[in-house]
């Protein structure tokens, strides 16, 4: 049940995250905003989204992660609902880029990580990912939608008051079902025997992030671990979910056609994310990750030459592998926050979580300069391949730790 409240959540946390994205032509057609305009509310999302993630999780371990998570749901409905009064730019980006961002980043990766930790001895893998495609599966859920609905009547306004109706619909659901721990319902984790008393909560919801980051950073696992997912973050949201489009085209593909591909890029990346969940409960995590990351680079590096006016069958190959390796390094990258800092993987994982979105940020700038001066976006594929598979290089060096106890609370030294 909890993991399944959780699903919900995180469905409609990524498409409300992702909504902006459809509503780009209809703001510009009724207030004449720019789409640089329109694009720095989204990058202030996209930013507060990673940022959060840790903070959130801190949250969690202070108050409680029902009362953060009916917050961040109840600020999205907020955010969404708000802006059918704007009227300035500065409204979009108050409402979409801060509240709707803060929100969403509320109930990110960093939730999928304190849902598996505290719940789950065996399967965690599985349910992580399971958890994690929740992000895609919102996407491909709210996306057509919402676009269809900016094309009623009503307008993008109407699409924006459906988000805020479901938005605050789920914050009942999580008060009255949700609950923080196991022992709360005297059962223990699941696959363990025993019950696992709730640690109390206690210090300073910033000041436990902090502690987590400086604990964390005194080991040479955190780093391989960001240093890999800022590249993971890089080569997916940063590269190909912002630039594959915009290179279709410069080879002569349809916009709408390229989409179609990038959104087949997220149906098998669902299939992936929960392929990949069940094989960290029965492979070593950093070997996974070595191969996902071998394997995408692979991919990568042959990208330039699929490019083409229409759809071909190497493209279609293309497309199941790289989205079957979209977010697959999920799984494994929580199973080794868990695996090296015990119960504190949650916050920890949040700061992981954050280094992909600054690597996504990097690359979406770089791959766009590299565009303007080069005319071509070969060489930041190229570059993006290689540094994939010195992801790879990186998660096979991570060293071996025993599991930390599900009553183990400091970050490991």
């Amino acid at each position: 049940m909890i993991a399944g409240i959780g699903f919900v959540a995180l469905v409609g946390a990524a498409g409300f995250r992702a909504t902006p994205g459809a509503l780009v032509e209809p703001l510009q057609r009724e207030f004449g905003w720019s789409t640089g305009t329109i694009g720095f509310a989204m990058s202030v999302n996209l930013a507060l989204y990673g940022i959060t993630a840790p903070f959130a999780a801190a949250l969690m371990e202070r108050f409680g992660v029902r009362r953060v998570t009916a917050g961040a749901m109840a600020l999205i409905a907020l955010g969404s609902g708000l802006t059918i009064f704007m009227s300035s730019a500065w409204q979009l980006v108050l409402l979409w880029g801060v509240m709707v961002g803060l929100g969403a980043g509320s109930i990110s990766l960093g939730f999928v990580a304190t849902i598996g930790t505290r719940w789950f001895v065996k399967r965690q893998g599985l349910v992580t990912g399971l958890l994690s495609a929740g992000g895609a599966t919102g996407s491909l859920i709210f996306l057509p939608l919402v676009a269809s609905l900016s094309e009623s009547d009503g307008g993008w306004r109407t699409a924006a008051i459906v988000v805020a109706v479901v938005a605050f619909a789920t914050v009942p659901m999580v008060l009255l079902f949700f609950r923080e721990h196991p022992a709360d319902v005297n059962i223990p984790p699941y696959g363990a025997d025993e019950i696992v008393p709730a640690p109390p909560a206690t210090g300073n919801a910033a000041r436990l992030a902090l502690d987590g980051l400086k604990n964390a950073a005194r080991t040479k696992p955190f780093w391989f671990l960001a240093l890999g997912f800022a590249i993971c973050g890089a080569t997916t949201n940063g590269l190909v979910a912002t630039h594959f489009i915009p290179a279709a085209h410069d080879h002569g593909m349809p916009s709408v056609t390229a989409a179609g591909l990038l959104a087949l890029i997220g149906v098998f990346d669902l299939i992936g994310t929960i392929l990949s969940g069940w094989l960290t409960d029965r492979f070593d995590s950093r070997i996974l990750l070595a191969v996902y990351y071998v394997l995408r680079g692979a991919s990568l590096l042959v990208l330039p030459s699929l490019f083409g006016e229409s759809i071909t069958g190497p493209m279609i190959i293309f497309v199941i592998f790289y989205g079957m390796d979209f977010i697959a390094t999920v799984p494994p990258t929580v199973a080794l926050c868990r695996e090296h800092f015990g119960m504190s993987a949650p916050i920890v994982f949040g700061w992981v979580f954050a280094s992909h979105q600054i690597g996504a940020a990097i690359a979406s700038t770089a791959a766009g300069i590299t565009r303007d001066s080069f005319g071509d976006y070969a060489p930041a594929w190229y570059v993006a391949g290689f540094l994939s598979i010195g992801a790879a290089v990186l998660s096979i060096t991570i060293s071996r730790a025993k599991a930390k106890p599900l009553t183990d609370a400091p970050v490991a030294a």
